[in-house]
């Protein structure tokens, strides 16, 4: 491997390691010479976002630009063109290596710039539109990388779980969120619970969810165990040795649920989060668990 495709990597690994903690343990359960291009994969879609969302100080045209041009060199990276990047000739790399799908950068880029000027969704089927590219890509980008007994069959279940991780965000970042001026709740699903974006913006001001707030919250996370239900099947159908790692992300990111259900589904109370000793603990027995054991759907007794 030449000097600067090891150094692309090695960026792509360091984006993961620094912002993406939960799937970086996760992926350090793979095969070694499959993890450096799920870090390409990562880095792809870390540094994409970091030009939508690290860059508030510029002006959406700007930031428009920006994600414009680097998206433009990775296209031409794509038709043979050299590319000066820090982190482009891993992806461009690992794409060649597996002959990944163009249409899913392309769909990923896509939504990523659907973020510099949409800040709400009208219904769920507008959102899901929004994560088919942002989210159900991931999972139809990493499934040649990760390996599976039948391709097509784990498809559909990859889909859904890019889409179970990223409702499980959603819901765990609403402040986050906010103070991007974007919501990714439904306006329909803020409507059927007497909500409004000023009653979020408030109960972030004060660090407390009110009551139909958390019903809210509540009906969101059983939406996001829906998916998880229907991505459980294809952990089963991945390469024996990738599965200790898809069941670890799939039981951490699942276990936010669990989190957010622990705190009556206050979301703007703190950040909900994994504690390092249960992250250990599941990645461990995740490891230790006999491949093509069926995965526990994850998800808060709801109450």
């Amino acid at each position: 491997m030449d000097l600067d495709l090891a150094a692309a990597y090695d960026r792509c690994r360091e984006l993961h390691r620094r912002h993406g903690r939960t799937y970086y343990l996760a992926t350090r359960l793979l095969p070694a010479w499959k993890r450096r291009h799920v870090h390409a994969l990562y880095g792809f879609t870390r540094y994409a976002d970091e030009i939508v969302d690290q860059t508030d100080a510029l002006p959406p045209a700007e930031r428009a630009a920006r994600l414009d041009d680097w998206g433009g060199r990775f296209v031409a990276g794509l038709h043979g063109a050299q590319v000066t990047d820090p982190l482009l000739p891993a992806v461009l790399h690992t794409i060649a290596v597996f002959d990944l799908d163009r249409e899913d950068f392309a769909s990923f880029l896509k939504s990523m710039a659907m973020d510099l000027t949409v800040t709400s969704y009208r219904t769920y089927e507008h959102l899901l539109d929004y994560m088919e590219g942002s989210a159900a890509v991931i999972g139809t980008m990493m499934l040649p990388i990760l390996g599976s007994s039948d391709p097509v069959a784990a498809r559909e279940p990859a889909r859904q779980l890019g889409f179970a991780f990223q409702l499980t965000n959603f819901i765990r970042d609403v402040g986050e969120d906010l103070a991007r001026g974007r919501t990714y709740l439904p306006d329909e699903d803020l409507a059927a619970f007497g909500v409004t974006r000023d009653d979020l913006v408030a109960c972030h001001a004060a660090g407390r969810a009110s009551g139909p707030v958390r019903e809210l919250i509540r009906y969101e996370v059983t939406r996001a165990q829906a998916h998880y239900l229907a991505a459980a099947p294809g952990v089963v159908l991945l390469d024996g040795a990738s599965q200790a790692c898809i069941r670890t992300a799939y039981l951490l990111y699942g276990g936010i649920l669990d989190e957010v259900a622990a705190q009556d589904y206050d979301v703007f109370a703190r950040r909900a989060t994994v504690p390092q000793r249960r992250r250990l603990g599941v990645a461990t027995r995740a490891l230790l668990t006999p491949a093509g054991s069926p995965v526990a759907v994850p998800g808060p007794r709801l109450r």
